[in-house]
């Protein structure tokens, strides 16, 4: 049987055994972080996709998910036992514009699990019915976003990236209306923490600073316990999340990934990718690619992402100052402290993963020079971000430079083959001074340079296949990005860029 499509056996619903053992600590805050209330049954659930290798991961039961209990569950519409379903309260900065009250608008936190390795993970039903946050919405989600965000997240996790996950989808059996009508669904995300950078600035414009506190205590508690024995957890905390953030925009720009909507609800305070609508993986590198339909000033372009961040980390200073010293002009000097420290936390995070990227084992002063003329020039040439650092890889393994088929595949990926001799050159220069053997500087560039990415074309073609009732090219994908490092004979279709009349411009959010 596929690991994505499933004829449910019918069980007896009402004596089922548990399908999660939660253990709430959000739930145990005050009631203003949140509101409370059920999620909407739907008509008819079916379930579409289940990620069997993460439930075992949770320490769950993939037929138990699967069978007749579990997918109501899953969908909605039965509460699982010890579950307290709940909308998180946060604000955040929309595009550069400060909202004050934003929230889970179809999102309900069921519950948290203890996973197998003793970490604590989120299970959150999205497209769960409108909350008080919904602002008139209605607190759906379709089934194409919902697989879109099931497939780039897998990919994201795949390729090393901090991420949430996606558990199930759920088909509701209804239709929703976004441009057009839809088909229903219901997302099951697992992640680390949905505590982000606006959840903060909802008590910060509220002047609310016992909850900021109560928030802070408890982000420190769940995902930086080390800060709670410094002299200043606060600014410990500050520096932690700044730390894990410039990493993470770090990974996102070593593999191509665009987010869409960088705001600031959508940035997790525990350092995973989340909120999965816009985006996109470059396929022409140009540091200015914007795939987001919502974003036509390219605010959050390929480019300006870890300005944005660095950004965002600037909000969330502002929103904890009260906590981090009670006089203002200290408060205000202490974070600024801390976030002078995201550009260079940045950098080195970024100089570490584009020098794996070119077989560089050692720094050298030049480093970030060679790789950004590299990416410089394919700018300049229109080459595939992922195919160029591929195929670099298969170059590595040469102890003598010669014109074979490896780097004519490479140099096929230029407008201009030529205007790549000069910085080859370079890189086989710098290459010298590296004492690896070209086998295993091989071995790890391929380890650092994926062949596979969930590309825009082939998203959008299996989710218009599953959408049709085929699920059969969502299994396949998905097999082929949960391996993005490995060759993968008879494959290579999902290797390679578009074909111009297959390029995809836009990505849509969904909500």
């Amino acid at each position: 049987m596929p690991d994505y499509a499933y004829d449910v056996a019918p069980d007896d619903a009402e004596s089922a055994p548990a399908t999660f053992c939660f253990d709430n600590s959000y739930a145990r805050l005050p009631s203003r972080f949140f509101a409370r209330l059920d999620p909407m049954p739907v008509a008819q659930p079916r379930l579409v996709c289940l990620n069997e290798a993460l439930a075992l991961e949770l320490g769950l039961d993939p037929k138990r998910l699967a069978s007749e209990a579990g997918v109501l569950e899953l969908a909605g519409s039965r509460v699982p036992d010890n579950a307290e379903p709940l909308a998180m309260a946060y604000a955040g900065h929309q595009f550069g514009n400060f909202v004050p009250q934003l929230g889970d608008g179809r999102a309900l936190l069921l519950g948290e699990v203890i996973d197998r390795a003793g970490g604590r993970r989120d299970i959150q039903l999205k497209g769960a019915g409108p909350t008080p946050f919904s602002r008139r919405g209605d607190g759906r989600a379709a089934l194409g976003p919902a697989l879109r965000e099931f497939i780039v997240s897998e990919a994201m996790a795949a390729l090393g990236v901090p991420t949430t996950r996606a558990l199930a989808v759920v088909a509701t059996g209804e239709t929703i209306m976004r441009e057009m009508p839809r088909q229903g669904a219901v997302l099951t995300r697992v992640a680390r923490g949905h505590v982000r950078v606006g959840t903060f600035q909802y008590f910060a414009v509220r002047d609310d600073v016992e909850a900021l506190r109560l928030l802070a205590d408890h982000v420190i508690a769940r995902h930086y316990p080390d800060a709670a024995s410094e002299a200043q957890p606060y600014r410990a905390l500050l520096d932690a999340v700044i730390v894990r953030t410039a990493r993470l925009v770090a990974g996102w720009q070593s593999v191509g990934f665009i987010h869409g909507v960088m705001n600031t609800d959508n940035m997790s305070v525990s350092g995973e990718t989340i909120d999965y609508g816009p985006c996109a993986f470059m396929d022409g590198f140009h540091p200015g690619t914007v795939y987001s339909s919502i974003d036509a000033a390219g605010r959050y372009a390929y480019g300006r992402q870890p300005q944005i961040a660095h950004w965002n980390m600037a909000r969330l200073a502002e929103a904890i100052l009260p906590l981090l010293d009670p006089n203002s002009d200290i408060s205000v000097a202490v974070a600024n402290q801390a976030l002078a420290r995201f550009a260079g936390l940045f950098e080195t995070a970024w100089d570490d993963a584009f020098r794996r990227k070119l077989g560089l084992a050692t720094p050298h002063g030049g480093d970030r020079d060679l790789a950004q003329d590299l990416l410089a020039c394919m700018a300049e040439q229109g080459a595939d971000f992922t195919l160029t650092f591929r195929r670099l890889s298969e170059l590595a393994a040469d102890e003598v430079p010669r014109p074979d088929d490896a780097e004519a595949g490479l140099r096929s990926l230029f407008a201009d083959p030529a205007a790549l001799d000069g910085w080859l050159a370079a890189w086989r220069q710098r290459l010298a001074a590296e004492t690896a053997s070209p086998a295993e500087r091989h071995r790890r560039m391929r380890a650092a340079n994926p062949g596979f990415i969930a590309r825009n074309h082939h998203v959008e073609a299996v989710l218009a296949a599953a959408e049709a009732g085929d699920l059969g090219p969502l299994d396949d994908f998905l097999g082929v990005l949960r391996q993005p490092f490995e060759d993968q004979p008879g494959r290579a279709a999902y290797a390679t860029p578009p074909l111009p009349n297959e390029v995809v411009h836009a990505t849509y959010c969904g909500t």
